[in-house]
């Protein structure tokens, strides 16, 4: 079976003449219009009433898109029937619905036809069809045992809390939420509103066991599949594994002491905890700020640096077809990478020995431009409604790499600033590039093939 790019992929048509991209793109919007309709009815709220359209829409994105905003807390405003739905809407935004469709798919026995083998390579932006429906059982198998696991052992805590229907109840969703990197809780019940995991955070087996649930959601699908081969087969560790896995511990160590370093002290966050709980507040919080939206200190009470030094983390972000958002930890490290690299006089940028090819190099860097600028043009629409620069910088940051913590601001939000964040979670989750392409009228092909006359610029 030959292989495509992901131009290839792009273009290639579904049987109702939309190209791949455009499926996942008109897809997750059907999945939020859908989620917002379910929302909005009167039995989605604890109250009996029907919440504002914009709260559901508003909810039904950050859910889908794996955010973690929310404008009303999720324990304390919505039914069981709407937390149902907002894990359910987890889940599937956390795999992806063509993830989800397939595995509906097969368990009915259908034949999964080459269009939809292209879907779902698109979905996880392979350059091959080789190998899907075993990918697929095992992203589907994977997922179960790691969100089993985890809401197994955070039983062991929630259901002495809560009781056991309840317990299990939170432990699941808690479970499923933090492995997608979605960051929705249902603590508000227990610590009052808004106040994500604070309660636990002298308590080693709950964030022990959120963080890894975080930390293996957002290294990516495909790692695993390639840590799979190797302890199956013995198949050679990819480059592209070697280096997330490289930049991720990298991130990690790094947000810890950004955050360890400028609270220690701090009366407001890490100074009235011992010194082992000081750590593991610092190391949860460093995993969350890299696209899982739970947080474990007050962070509005953090210093500014702290603060400042976090928007770069949410930036970032987790790995490519993974459940985490950003520009992604491979995009970053090709970024370093090759600005170091041509510093020093090098015609490529070279990892692990091997070289990365100009294109990714210039993607890497269109990503990285692209989302920043999108992401301070809605910070600046922030700053004009007249809320403060950091705060909006933070809310936009989170909302544009699908982080989903804040500074307490979103609920407070215009109309106009809440739709600005629920275009850049949107935008965050598809992808901008997949977007602006998408719905291109003229084929990259056609202007590839038109070679103009060069012109040389003064850079820098």
């Amino acid at each position: 079976m030959r292989k495509h790019t992901a131009a290839d992929r792009g273009r290639l048509t579904t049987h109702n003449g939309l190209s791949a991209t455009q499926v996942l793109v008109i897809g997750f919007f059907v999945m939020i219009v859908v989620g917002t309709l379910l929302l909005h009815c009167p039995f989605a709220a604890q109250d009996g009433k029907m919440t504002p359209i914009f709260d559901c829409l508003f909810t039904a994105v950050s859910a889908t898109c794996v955010t973690g905003l929310v404008v009303v807390d999720t324990a304390l405003h919505w039914s069981g029937f709407g937390q149902a739905v907002i894990l359910v809407m987890i889940q599937i935004g956390g795999l992806g619905f063509m993830t989800v469709a397939l595995m509906l798919a097969t368990l009915v026995k259908r034949h999964i036809s080459p269009r939809e083998r292209i879907l779902l390579a698109n979905s996880y932006n392979l350059n091959s069809l080789e190998g899907m429906l075993p990918l697929l059982r095992r992203v589907v198998c994977g997922t179960a045992l790691f969100e089993g696991v985890g809401a197994a052992v955070l039983a062991i805590r929630f259901i002495p809390l809560f009781g056991i229907g309840d317990g299990i109840w939170r432990s699941v969703f808690h479970s499923v939420s933090a492995f997608c990197n979605a960051g929705f809780d249902l603590m508000g019940s227990l610590s009052g509103p808004f106040s994500s995991m604070t309660y636990f955070v002298s308590d080693p087996l709950v964030m022990l066991t959120l963080a890894a649930l975080i930390m293996i959601g957002g290294i990516g699908f495909i790692v695993w599949d390639d840590v799979y081969e190797w302890l199956r087969a013995r198949n050679p560790i990819t480059v592209y594994t070697k280096t997330v896995v490289t930049v991720s511990a990298v991130l990690w160590t790094v947000g810890m002491l950004v955050v360890a370093v400028p609270e220690w002290n701090n009366p407001l966050t890490l100074g009235p905890l011992g010194t082992g709980e000081k750590l593991l507040a610092s190391f949860f919080q460093s995993v969350t700020f890299r696209t899982a939206g739970f947080n474990t200190i007050s962070l509005s009470d953090m210093s500014a640096f702290s603060q400042t030094a976090s928007l770069l983390l949410m930036f970032i972000g987790g790995a490519s077809g993974s459940t985490a958002g950003g520009v992604k930890v491979v995009t970053f490290g090709i970024l370093v990478l090759a600005v170091w690299q041509y510093a020093r006089g090098r015609q490529y940028c070279t990892v692990f020995g091997r070289t990365v090819p100009q294109g990714d190099v210039i993607r890497a860097f269109l990503v990285i431009i692209v989302q920043f600028f999108v992401t301070v043009t809605g910070a600046m629409i922030l700053i004009g409604c007249g809320y403060p620069l950091l705060s909006s910088l933070f809310e936009t940051f989170s909302a544009g790499a699908t982080v989903g913590l804040s500074l307490g601001l979103t609920p407070q939000l215009t109309t106009l600033c809440r739709i600005t964040l629920t275009a850049l979670m949107y935008f965050g989750r598809v992808g901008i590039l997949t977007v602006a392409t998408a719905f291109r009228e003229r084929s990259v092909d056609d202007e590839n093939r038109l070679m103009r006359a060069e012109v040389r610029f003064l850079i820098g």
